[in-house]
C-alpha cells in the first residue's frame, strides 16, 4: 500500500530551505548582481549598471503576512519573481495582492493623488513563477486571474497572469545558461532533494554546500555565510503553524480515503519531524552561545 501523498507533505516540509536560499541569492543587496543577471535573462535585456536594479521586496516585518520572494524596479518595470515547490493554481491571485501592496507603496512615497485629474503613471508589473518540486510540469506555462472567477468574463478587461517556468534538470536550458545562479541554485538543490533521500536533511544541506564550494558553484554566498546560511535554511518556516496544518490536512485527507494505515504514517512522519526540529533549535542555540 503507497502513502505517496504522506511522502508529499513530507517534502512540503522539507522544501523550504529553497525559499531562503532563494531569497538570499536573488533578494539581497549583497548578491545584487545576480539579481541583475536573472532579470537579464528573463526579459533578455542587457543592464549591466547595480544602480539599474532597486529592490523592493516585500517583507512581513513591514506587510503582517504579506511578503513575496524578491521584487525589483527596473526602469520603470516591476518585476515580482517567486519561488515554488508544490503547484499553486492561485499564484495570479497572490501575484495580485503583491502588486497591489507594492504600488500602495509606491504612490504613498510618490505622494502621488489617485484622487485627481491627472493619470498618474506607475511601473509595468511582470508577475514570474520559478518552479521546481517533484511534480510533473510543462517547462513553461501562464497561470491566468479569470480562471479564479466564479462567472465567466466576457473577453479579458480584467486579467492578471503569472508565468511559471519549470527550473527542474532539462527544462528551460538556455535561461540557466544565461544565469549562472539560477543554473547553479538548481544544482544546490537537486543534490540536496537526492541526498536527503538517504540522510537527514541538514547532512544533505551541509553535504551539497560543500560539494558546491569546492566546484565553484555559487561558492561566494555558501562559503562567506556558510553558518548563517545554514540556520536560515533550517528555520525558516514556522514550524508549529506548518506543521499543525499539516495534521489537519492529514485528518482531511484520512476521513476521505477512510485509511486508519495513512493517518498512522503521517503521524509517524510528524513525530519525527518534530525530533528534528527539536535537535535544529538545540544546535542553534549552541551556535548564538559561541
Amino acid at each position: 500500500m503507497g502513502f505517496k501523498w504522506v511522502r508529499e507533505l513530507w517534502y512540503r516540509v522539507n522544501s523550504k530551505h529553497k525559499d531562503a536560499l532563494f531569497c538570499k541569492i536573488f533578494g539581497t543587496e549583497k548578491y545584487k548582481r545576480y539579481a541583475l543577471s536573472l532579470y537579464n535573462a528573463i526579459n533578455k535585456s542587457a543592464y549591466k549598471s547595480l544602480s539599474d536594479l532597486e529592490i523592493i521586496t516585500l517583507t512581513d516585518a513591514v506587510y503582517i503576512r504579506m511578503k513575496n520572494d524578491v521584487a525589483y524596479l527596473v526602469s520603470m518595470h516591476m518585476a515580482v519573481y517567486e519561488h515554488q515547490s508544490t503547484p499553486n493554481p492561485n499564484m495570479p491571485l497572490r501575484g495580485f495582492s503583491y502588486f497591489g501592496e507594492l504600488y500602495n507603496k509606491y504612490i504613498k512615497l510618490g505622494k502621488h493623488n489617485i484622487y485627481g485629474r491627472k493619470l498618474i503613471k506607475i511601473p509595468t508589473p511582470q508577475y514570474v513563477v520559478f518552479y521546481n518540486g517533484t511534480q510533473n510540469y510543462p517547462e513553461v506555462s501562464k497561470l491566468k486571474l479569470s480562471d479564479s472567477f466564479m462567472n465567466p468574463q466576457q473577453g479579458n478587461d480584467y486579467e492578471w497572469t503569472a508565468f511559471v517556468y519549470n527550473i527542474n534538470p532539462g527544462n528551460n536550458n538556455a535561461l540557466k545558461e544565461e544565469c549562472e545562479a539560477l543554473d547553479g541554485y538548481c544544482t544546490f538543490v537537486e543534490r540536496v532533494r537526492e541526498y536527503s533521500k538517504t540522510m537527514s536533511l541538514r547532512k544533505a544541506i551541509d553535504r551539497a554546500t560543500r560539494e558546491c564550494i569546492e566546484e565553484g558553484i555559487l561558492a561566494d554566498v555558501l562559503s562567506e555565510e556558510r553558518a548563517a546560511t545554514m540556520l536560515e535554511i533550517l528555520t525558516t518556516f514556522d514550524e508549529d503553524v506548518y506543521i499543525e496544518g499539516l495534521r489537519e490536512e492529514g485528518r482531511e485527507e484520512g476521513r476521505e480515503e477512510g485509511r486508519a494505515e495513512a493517518r498512522a504514517e503521517l503521524e509517524k512522519v510528524i513525530a519525527e519531524k518534530d525530533a528534528e526540529n527539536a535537535r535544529l533549535r538545540a544546535e542553534i542555540e549552541r551556535l548564538r552561545g559561541k
